[in-house]
């Protein structure tokens, strides 16, 4: 029997791809795999019956229904493992593309340093990645640190992975995050720090760090020079400043904690 080509698709809606058969009429399973890795076998649609029927495979060889190939599709078998895998795979890709067109945003950054300039957060978050944008917001009247600003980056990936951290900036640490216009549903903006108020100029920032750790994990404790009769604590953990706000038998004020120390 001279040799022949039979039409193979991955579905019956596909477009087939002609596949050599042997001079005896049979077609390796190898000659299939060759061009639909992880092939284990082929099936047709029945003219008949218009069931799937399977074609008979012999130690790598595949055989011809009724010895003729015809004019049928034939579509391609995959292990049941090898199947789910592969759809896995084109789901974690399609995740992977929706991500990929998804916008950065403007983050905030919460807690900057006075001294920390738009070129100082710049060369920061350079380090994760392109930044496209920074700012630091200052008083329109003395032109001084309001202590936050602005971060934008390039990609998407890069923004979620400076917002899933903490960061170390001019020796302090800072907060990146959405601001709350467009925080969503489920990801609520969380403050780890408090205002103290009703400071003494003789109280140091070990004190205040020695008093608040009787709480929670202390991270940082910030007093204004020159001095203004507050400070700022940060906590590792949101759920500190929650037990502050609601639980804790002090006077308080929004994010504001006077204690008796």
């Amino acid at each position: 029997m001279t040799e022949c080509y039979i039409r193979v698709a991955e579905d019956e809606n596909e477009e087939p791809m002609e596949i050599p058969s042997e001079e005896d009429g049979t077609v390796l399973l190898s000659t299939v795999a060759a061009q639909f890795p992880g092939a284990c076998g082929l099936r047709y649609r029945s003219p008949v019956s218009q069931c799937m029927r399977g074609v008979r495979l012999v130690e790598g060889v595949l055989h011809a229904p009724e010895s003729d190939w015809s004019n049928l599709v034939y579509v391609v078998n995959y292990p049941k493992d090898n199947k789910r895998k592969m759809d896995e795979m084109d789901a974690a890709s399609a995740v992977k593309i929706k991500r990929g067109v998804q916008k950065t945003s403007d983050l905030i950054v919460l807690g900057l340093p006075w001294k920390t300039s738009e070129q100082d957060l710049k060369d920061y978050f350079s380090t994760f990645g392109e930044v496209i944008m920074v700012q630091v917001k200052r008083d329109a009247k003395t032109g001084n640190s309001k202590g936050f600003g602005f971060v934008r980056f390039t990609d998407y990936e890069t923004q979620v992975k400076a917002m899933s951290q903490r960061h170390m900036i001019d020796g302090r640490w800072c907060d990146c995050k959405l601001p709350n216009s467009k925080a969503g549903p489920d990801e609520p903006m969380r403050s780890r720090k408090v205002f103290v108020g009703r400071c003494t100029e003789d109280m140091t920032a070990d004190e205040l760090r020695q008093f608040f750790m009787q709480y929670g994990e202390v991270t940082d404790v910030f007093i204004p020079k020159p001095f203004r009769a507050f400070a700022f604590v940060t906590f590792a953990d949101d759920q500190v400043v929650f037990f502050f706000l609601y639980g804790y038998n002090l006077f308080c004020v929004g994010h504001s904690v006077c204690p008796h120390i």
